[in-house]
C-alpha cells in the first residue's frame, strides 16, 4: 500500500491489479484508514484517467453483491439523481415509465445534509416497505413493473466505507471518486438502462454546467464500458425543483402532479427523464415521442393509477392519495415575507435545503431521526418580482428548537435587487445520448 500511495503521489497511473488490491484490502479491514486517506488525497490532487476510474468503479461494484435482474421479464431501467432540493422526480418517473413495458427496478438512498432521499419520502407513507428481500423485489417488479427499495447492506460495501472516509478527509470533490461512488452502486444493482439526472447550480454538488457535463461524461463512459445503455439530463438546481421541500410535502406534490396540478419545472424534469428511459428501453423512437407518452400518462390518469399500484405492492396504505390535502399535518406554519420590493436575483438553494434540515426534515448525520411532516413551500423563485410583504416561502413546523435558525437561513437565501436577472427559464439545459450532448432549446 505504501508503494501504491507513493506511485499516485507522483502522478503515476495505477494498474487494475493495484486498484483491486486497494479496494479488497480496505473493504476487508487489512488496509487502515490512514493509508486509504493518503491515497484518496493523492487521487484528488493528481486525478485518475478513464481506465483507472473504470477499474476503481468495477472493483467497488464487485466488493459485494452483484444483483442479477435476469429473471425480470422485461427490459430493466434505473434512474439516478446526483442530489438536489425538492427533487421528487423518482416518485413520478418510475411508475409512469413502467406503464410502457419498462421494468423500473430501482435502489435508492436516504437524504443527508441539504439533499433529500427517495427512501425517506417513501417511508413517510404509512406501511410502505423499502426493505424487500431480493426475491420480493424481483416479484414486485414482475407483477407491477416498478419497485423502489433501500440499498442493501452488501451492495458495493467498499463505497460505503470509502465515502465515510472521504466525508471527513476533504476528499469528496473529485470527478473520478464521485463517478465511481455513484456508478458502482448502479452497476451492482443490475439495470440495463441507466438514466442520470446531473444537477447544476447552488443546490447541487456541481456548481457549473461544465463541471456537470464532465461528471456526466465520466459516468456515462463507465456505464458504456460495462455494456449499459447510458443517458444523462443536465438540469438546473439554482432553484429548488417544484414548490415543496420535505418528505411528506414532496409525496404530496408528486401526487398533485399525477392528478394534473403541477409546477412547470417539475413537470418538465419528469417529462424528459421519462422520455430518456423510454428511448433507452426502445419503447419510444425519439425524445419527442417519449415526452408525449409521459404527457398522455398524466393526462389520462393512468400515471396516478400506476402510482397507487406501486405503493400498494410495497405494502403502503394508498388511502392518503384520495385525501391528499390532509396528508401533511404540522403544529404551525410560518410565512417568510419579502423585506423589500424588486426582482429575486438569486436563490441559494443549498441554504434552503439546510433550512428544511433545521426544521427536522433532513439529517445532519446519518443517525439523525427525521420528521416526515415538516418542510418548506416555495412561493417565489428567481426572476419573479415581489413587493415588500409578499410571502416568499411557508415553513411547516412541529419543533421550534431550531426554528430561528431556519427562518434566518431562508431569509438569507433570497437576494432581491432592482435589475431583472438573466436566467434559464427551463429546468433542463441539455442531455447526453451516450457521449453525444444535445442542448434543449
Amino acid at each position: 500500500m505504501y508503494n501504491i500511495i507513493t506511485k499516485k503521489k507522483h502522478g503515476l497511473k495505477l494498474t487494475k491489479e493495484e486498484i483491486d488490491y486497494v479496494v479488497k484490502g480496505f473493504t476487508n479491514g487489512v488496509i487502515p484508514d490512514y493509508q486509504m486517506s493518503a491515497l484518496l488525497m493523492a487521487i484528488c490532487i493528481n486525478k485518475m484517467d478513464e481506465e483507472e476510474t473504470y477499474n476503481l468503479t468495477m472493483a467497488m461494484a464487485e466488493s459485494g453483491d452483484m444483483l442479477s435482474l435476469d429473471s425480470i421479464n422485461r427490459i430493466t431501467a434505473d434512474k439516478h439523481s446526483t442530489g438536489g432540493v425538492g427533487d421528487k422526480t423518482s416518485l413520478i418517473v418510475a411508475p409512469v415509465a413502467s406503464l410502457y413495458g419498462v421494468a423500473m427496478a430501482k435502489m435508492s438512498g436516504r437524504g443527508l445534509g441539504h439533499t433529500g432521499g427517495t427512501i425517506d419520502k417513501l417511508e413517510s407513507i404509512e406501511g410502505f416497505d423499502t426493505a424487500l428481500s431480493e426475491d420480493e423485489f424481483i416479484e414486485v417488479v414482475n407483477d407491477t413493473g416498478v419497485a423502489i427499495i433501500a440499498q442493501t447492506a452488501n451492495l458495493a460495501p467498499a463505497d460505503k466505507l470509502m465515502y465515510a472516509l472521504r466525508d471527513v478527509t476533504a476528499t469528496v470533490d473529485n470527478i473520478s471518486l464521485i463517478s465511481s461512488s455513484i456508478m458502482s452502486k448502479k452497476l451492482a444493482a443490475g439495470a440495463k438502462v441507466i438514466v442520470l439526472d446531473v444537477k447544476t447550480g447552488s443546490g447541487a454538488f456541481m456548481k457549473s454546467i461544465e463541471d456537470s457535463k464532465e461528471l456526466a461524461r465520466t459516468m456515462i463512459d463507465i456505464g458504456l464500458k460495462a455494456d449499459r445503455k447510458m443517458y444523462a439530463l443536465i438540469s438546473d438546481m439554482d432553484r429548488p425543483l417544484g414548490k415543496y421541500i420535505g418528505n411528506k410535502l414532496e409525496v404530496y406534490e408528486a401526487v398533485k402532479l399525477l392528478q394534473g396540478e403541477y409546477s412547470d419545472d417539475l413537470y418538465e424534469a419528469c417529462e424528459y427523464l421519462t422520455a430518456l428511459i423510454l428511448v433507452g428501453a426502445a419503447k419510444a423512437d425519439n425524445l419527442y415521442e417519449g415526452r408525449e407518452m409521459f404527457k398522455d400518462a398524466v393526462k389520462s390518469g393512468r400515471g396516478l393509477e400506476q402510482f397507487k399500484r406501486f405503493i400498494s405492492a410495497q405494502k403502503g396504505n394508498t388511502e392518503f392519495i384520495d385525501n391528499i390535502d390532509s396528508f401533511v399535518n404540522v403544529k404551525s406554519t410560518i410565512e417568510i415575507k419579502a423585506r423589500q420590493e424588486g426582482y429575486i436575483t438569486h436563490m441559494n438553494t443549498e441554504m434552503i435545503g439546510l433550512a428544511a434540515t433545521y426544521l427536522g426534515g433532513g439529517r445532519a448525520t446519518k443517525n439523525d431521526i427525521i420528521d416526515p411532516d415538516v418542510g418548506i413551500q416555495i412561493l417565489k423563485k428567481t426572476g419573479e418580482y415581489v413587493n415588500s410583504g409578499d410571502v416568499l416561502a411557508v415553513l411547516y413546523v412541529n419543533d421550534e428548537k431550531n426554528l430561528d435558525k431556519a427562518v434566518k437561513t431562508i431569509i438569507a437565501s433570497y437576494q432581491i435587487g432592482k435589475e431583472k436577472p438573466s436566467i434559464n427559464d427551463r429546468h433542463a439545459y441539455g442531455y447526453f445520448d451516450g457521449l453525444d450532448y444535445k442542448s434543449i432549446e
